[in-house]
Formats: C-alpha cells, structure tokens, sequence
C-alpha cells in the first residue's frame, strides 16, 4: 500500500510523474471522507496539504455528528465550544460529558459518532445504602466514576434508576455493571476477597427496564456460579460482568426518551452480599456487539 501510495507521487529516480494525490482537489477528498471512521480520516490527513484540508472540514464533521449534537452541548459552557469547528466538536463530545451533578455521563463513540451513556451507582436509588451495616462506598479506579457501591449483607435486595435524555435514534441496549466480591492491591497485585459473597446462586436477581413509551423488557439471572459462565467467556467471581437487560428503540430525539431500569431479589427467606455495583450502560446495540466481538477497539 505505502509503495502504491509513493509511485502515484515520485518516479523512479524521484521526479515527479504524472499526476499524484498532490493532485486531487481537497473536494474531491472531503467527498471520499463522508464514507470513512473519525480514525481513518485522521490517519489520512498526514498524506498531503489537501487530504490535510479536507480532514479538517465542518463538510466532513458535520456528517459524522449526531444530529442533535447540540443536546449534548448544551450540557457544557457556552465558552467551552464556541468559535470550535466541527472537527474539535466531534473531538469534544467523544470525551465523557457529566450532568446530573456528575452521576451521569454521556459521549460520543470515536469510530462511529453515536451516543453513549452511563449512570453511576451513585445516582441510582439503593435500598439501605445510607445504612452501613449493609452498604458502603468504595473509592477506586476501576470505575469510570471513580466509585462503587458494595453490598456487605441484605436481605432486601433493589436497586433502581432512571434518566431523562434526547438520544437521537437507534436501538439501544441497557445493562448493568457488577462484580462478585471485592477488590483491592495487595503488593501491587490485585485480588478480590469473597468473605461476604453469598446468596445470589440461591435465586436468581430480575432485571427489568421500562420506556415511557411502553417498551418493557425483563430477564433473570443468578450472579453466583462457579462454573464456567460460558455467555461471558469467564467465571463470574473476581471480574466486572456486564449483565443485560434488554433493548429499546428510539425512533426520534424528540421529545427526550425517558427510561426506568431496576434489579432486584427481595425474597426474604434469605440474605446475600459481597456485591459492588458500579453503574448502568445505555450503549447502542450493534456498536456493543461489536466491540465484544472485538470489531472495534
């Protein structure tokens, strides 16, 4: 490829040869780039002046932006993006965005500029957390807010949430992020300690979300098992595990799409702990499927 790219542009001894991809006016480029990832137009900016232009054109960002891109500016200071082009917008949205006093984040994906989102722990409803005899907050880098919740010993088990947002049309898929047992460093290693992790291969927790539309979706599962976990690839103790919750379709971003989410076990014929929970995805479907596939990085 670099060969083919180098002959279009030198002749043998280094004098120029026909016309090159000097050559190629920067619309033409710019119309090429309408069909490339955020990724690969970067990458093709470092060939020449006008593949440089092109790449940097509001024609080209424009069309790789949400179509209610400004939703998520608005999250923002004015100051923070005026006078930016859209390629520094594009650049600008795909790093997280808080709202709702930092429980919340919302960004773009790099490869295919659509909207992500993820709701903390700590902006959900947890019954019992203020009480820590059951429930304590957990400081670490592990999560992308900084934070989790873990779960000592309960008998009633929910946990719910909600948000209110103008996401722009897709599928999306919800899920929440737990992990069985809890973590630490030890010697710079890390570990996990399951002293109090009980309970929750007894029956199984449901996961219910709902839309203000009327889509519903629900599942159940059992979040301890020391057999292989064969969906995930992994056992379930000592590792983060993205459980799914089930899907729901936006057809427009207005007005803003409102979604209810909860997990819960509150048979009372037993107690359970060692649980942290961490946070709630909101993640378009087929963006998340590949990325577990390992289509994109």
């Amino acid at each position: 490829m670099g060969a083919s790219l180098s002959n279009l542009t030198e002749g043998i001894n280094g004098a120029a040869m026909g016309p090159g991809l000097g050559d190629i006016p920067e619309s033409c480029v710019a119309c090429v780039f309408e069909y490339l990832t955020p990724p690969e137009i970067c990458n093709l900016a470092r060939l020449n002046r006008a593949f440089r232009g092109a790449a940097s054109s509001d024609f080209v960002w424009e069309k790789k932006l949400p179509s209610n891109y400004q939703d998520l500016l608005d999250l923002m200071p004015p100051e923070r993006y005026q006078n930016l082009s859209k390629k520094d917008i594009f650049a600008l949205l795909s790093r997280p965005i808080p709202f709702d006093d930092g429980n919340k984040e919302v960004w773009l994906d790099r490869v295919t500029g659509r909207v992500c989102m993820a709701i903390s722990a700590k902006g959900m409803a947890i019954t019992g957390i203020d009480d820590r005899r059951y429930w304590n907050w957990v400081s670490t880098e592990e999560s992308r807010f900084q934070i989790v919740a873990y779960l000592q010993q309960i008998w009633w088990f929910e946990v719910d949430g909600a948000v209110k947002f103008p996401l722009p049309a897709d599928i999306y898929t919800l899920s929440f992020r737990l992990h069985l047992g809890r973590f630490s460093k030890r010697l710079g290693r890390r570990v996990s300690s399951f002293e109090h992790t009980h309970g929750w291969d007894i029956k199984p927790v449901k996961f219910e979300l709902s839309t203000a539309d009327g889509q519903v979706a629900s599942c159940e599962c059992c979040l301890d098992d020391t057999q292989q976990d064969y969906e995930y690839g992994n056992l379930k103790r000592g590792c983060w595990v993205e459980y799914k919750v089930g899907e729901f379709i936006v057809s427009n971003s207005e007005p803003a799409t409102e979604v209810r989410f909860s997990m819960k076990q509150i048979d009372c014929t037993h107690s359970k702990g060692g649980l942290c929970v961490d946070s709630v995805f909101i993640i378009p479907t087929d963006l998340k499927e590949r990325k577990r596939k390992g289509v994109l990085k």
